[in-house]
């Protein structure tokens, strides 16, 4: 094994086979991290794509960025948020980051949003965001 990391996905028997002969021949203090896969780009431009509809929406009278709008349904479904006082006097939401979701997380993100705008009358600019949700 050379002095790089190996990243295998475990799609099947051989990258199974593969990833446990890569932890019998690793030396001694060598990490071995096992992870669910990350949100997936169709993911991503489809949650930026949702939040834009519902910030156009304003619904509930409420103006918001998709930026913001992101941070409010993260903090909805119990992500963590932490608030930081801006140069300008106004608190802002920090931490709180979509590409460390896995492809699940993000797909209850996606449902959650599509769910909320729904119960609003958003109008989607793409296919009913049920029909992605996990792709």
């Amino acid at each position: 094994m050379a002095n790089r990391g190996q990243t295998v996905i475990l799609a099947s028997a051989m990258q199974r086979g593969l990833a446990k002969r890569l932890i019998d021949e690793a030396p001694a203090g060598c990490v071995v991290n096992v992870a669910l896969p990350k949100r997936t780009n169709d993911q991503n431009a489809k949650m930026w794509a949702m939040l834009s509809d519902i910030s156009r929406a304003e619904p509930d009278g409420r103006k918001h960025t998709p930026e913001t709008w992101k941070n409010l349904f993260m903090h909805a479904l119990g992500h963590e948020v932490r608030f930081e006082m801006g140069l300008n006097g106004e608190p802002f939401p920090v931490g709180l980051r979509t590409s460390r979701l896995n492809k699940s997380q993000m797909a209850d993100l996606i449902t959650f949003i599509a769910e909320y705008g729904d119960r609003h009358g958003v109008r989607w600019s793409e296919p009913h965001p049920d029909e992605r949700a996990s792709a």
